[in-house]
């Protein structure tokens, strides 16, 4: 999967939650300065007092170079906002701001315009990157963070294999293969929640290993739940394969839509 990456211009190591694009799926490059290397992805500049970077501290900003890419947060002062935005910045936004109104607007600049898209379709599933969840028609998956990046990885290249090894990089971005059954189990909840919507077909085990999109032509139940018990995902693999689909399906909700703080 590609995550879209944004930098870090604080000294603080890491933003704050509300504030933290890695738990709507990118990647950090911290950052103390400016100088050197030049911005090529988008940017957060921390306003807090407390955390400005000392390059920060003055209102001489015509060194700066492609301020277009920063978006100064914390800004909590209407006029330091204007002043801002008349220097050229790409945007500055107020310490209330909500972290999916702040991904938009980071993909918006132009370093990180046409990163990634902000719905993929897979089957009759749209998927939705700011919710980090996906929906069909106008019922919601509830799903699983984990759960998402796999459904999102496997509509990347549709119908396509896509091995366990690359699932566990791009999804887990883990660097080798851990005696672990988590991408399995994962596999078999989202299974379920599909399922109960009418869609349990759409996920596929590779006959050589691994998983794909698969075609609607399987959409029955018994072909369903027949792959669930024979396929990699076994219940032997995981405790609670006796549960009947509705209660690993028990996350799935019916609310309008995930909300973020």
């Amino acid at each position: 999967m590609l995550h879209p990456v944004f930098a870090w211009l604080s000294r603080s190591q890491s933003p704050p939650a509300r504030w933290d694009l890695r738990h709507i799926g990118w990647d950090i490059e911290r950052r103390e300065q400016l100088s050197g290397q030049p911005l090529s992805s988008p940017a957060l500049l921390d306003w807090r007092p407390d955390w400005r970077i000392e390059q920060w501290r003055s209102e001489d900003w015509s060194g700066i170079r492609a301020p277009r890419l920063i978006i100064a947060v914390g800004v909590d002062d209407p006029q330091m906002r204007a002043s801002l935005l008349d220097a050229g910045f790409g945007d500055a936004l107020s310490s209330q701001v909500a972290l999916v109104e702040l991904a938009a607007r980071m993909l918006k600049l132009g370093g990180g315009a046409h990163a990634m898209p902000r719905r993929l379709h897979a089957g009759p599933v749209e998927l939705d990157l700011f919710h980090r969840d996906g929906r069909i028609e106008q019922t919601w998956l509830g799903l699983h963070p984990r759960e998402f990046g796999l459904l999102w990885r496997l509509a990347e290249t549709p119908f396509d294999r896509v091995t366990r090894r690359d699932l566990l990089t791009d999804v887990w971005r883990l660097d080798h293969v851990p005696e672990t059954n988590s991408l399995e189990v994962h596999v078999s909840r989202l299974r379920a929640k599909l399922a109960i919507s009418g869609a349990g077909w759409l996920v596929r085990t590779h006959p050589d290993g691994g998983y794909q999109l698969g075609h609607e032509g399987g959409a029955s139940f018994s072909v369903f739940t027949y792959a669930w018990r024979e396929s990699l995902d076994t219940a032997e693999m995981f405790g609670n394969a006796a549960a009947p689909l509705s209660v690993l399906a028990s996350n799935r909700h019916g609310a309008e839509r995930p909300h973020f703080d």
